[in-house]
């Protein structure tokens, strides 16, 4: 299952009326605080744009959660990979930037939004640690890495992970 990220513009009315709906009426969850504090930053003028993703835990579990490219395989409730049934090790975040990537094959993201993704608290965004990371992925998953078949680079933009392999 391929999945795609949508981008929506919000007016200024449309947040303030989601802000106040969720206020009055929303679930007591962590999810809802998050959402609330996001949507107050983009009020606030303290960011431009906020990134929504639905919960592992809150979607349904597909009966084959394995992502298969080419050679290789990505299996999230096991958190490995393999190439060619040789398995490949990599450190928590190599591992999440390749999943977050890898089940958004042929999305193009920029590295700001790859460390949002991934990093869920407060670490130095800095293009450079991303650029490593990739690098480092690249140099344990890729035949050849100086020729990328599943991590490529969009010039000017950031990553995607390849929909072609």
């Amino acid at each position: 299952m391929k999945k795609k990220i949508g981008f929506i513009a919000l007016d200024f009315a449309l947040t303030q009326w989601l802000t106040d709906k969720l206020r009055l009426s929303a679930p007591d969850t962590p999810a809802v605080k998050e959402l609330l504090e996001g949507l107050t930053d983009l009020v606030d003028g303290n960011m431009r744009s906020l990134m929504l993703e639905m919960g592992e835990q809150d979607t349904p579990m597909p009966s084959n959660p394995v992502i298969r490219c080419s050679t290789l395989s990505i299996d999230p409730r096991l958190r490995s990979v393999q190439r060619d049934g040789v398995e490949i090790a990599l450190t928590p975040k190599e591992f999440d930037i390749l999943y977050f990537l890898a089940r958004n094959r042929g999305e193009v993201f920029t590295k700001e939004q790859i460390y949002q993704a991934v990093w869920e608290n407060d670490y130095l965004m800095d293009d450079s640690n991303i650029m490593a990371f990739i690098r480092k992925l690249r140099k344990k998953i890729e035949p050849n890495p100086d020729a990328p078949e599943y991590i490529l680079t969009i010039w000017g933009i950031g990553y995607k992970f390849s929909d072609k392999v």
